[in-house]
């Protein structure tokens, strides 16, 4: 079971954006769940501030029956503390959230992949386009209503000139 997670990053942070942050710790993974408004200005103090200088990952989860059906979650990484942090907000489907590729550049491909993979819209990042599907393929095969064995079979009979095997 989660448990709070008290710091000195914690204060500081609770102390700049109040309500609009909380911290957790679970098995020694210390987390923090931000609104998405304060997204933008989080992530900028934690690398800018706190040092940490590496994005590690950019992934997202799927719950269809929630309003805000996404988790839009940022692995962190400092060098200098040897210290790991995840951040996480919640989103609306179809709602955008600020790139932060110009803070780590390892985000510019984690966030297409996000994009690819879950249909997460990044704005401002330099080039939101599939990284591991083609450019027309339909639906987001992360989601999790999208069917296991799912595939976009207009794209596979017209590309690969094949009925899908599914």
């Amino acid at each position: 079971m989660p448990q709070p997670w008290d710091s000195p990053l914690v204060a500081k942070l609770t102390g700049q954006f109040g309500s609009g942050l909380s911290a957790l710790t679970y098995l020694g993974q210390n987390y923090l769940t931000v609104d998405r408004s304060l997204i933008p200005n989080v992530l900028q103090i934690l690398r800018d501030e706190e040092q940490f200088d590496y994005c590690v990952d950019v992934t997202a989860v799927h719950y269809p029956k929630r309003e805000l059906q996404f988790d839009v979650i940022w692995i962190l990484y400092s060098f200098t503390k040897n210290e790991r942090l995840r951040v996480k907000t919640q989103i609306a489907d179809g709602a955008h959230i600020p790139s932060v590729a110009f803070l780590w550049p390892t985000a510019n491909w984690l966030e297409r992949e996000a994009f690819d993979m879950f249909g997460i819209q990044f704005d401002g990042h330099p080039e939101l386009k599939r990284i591991l599907l083609p450019d027309g393929w339909k639906g987001h095969p992360l989601r999790k209503d999208y069917g296991i064995i799912e595939q976009d079979q207009e794209w596979v009979q017209i590309n690969l000139g094949i009925e899908s095997g599914q």
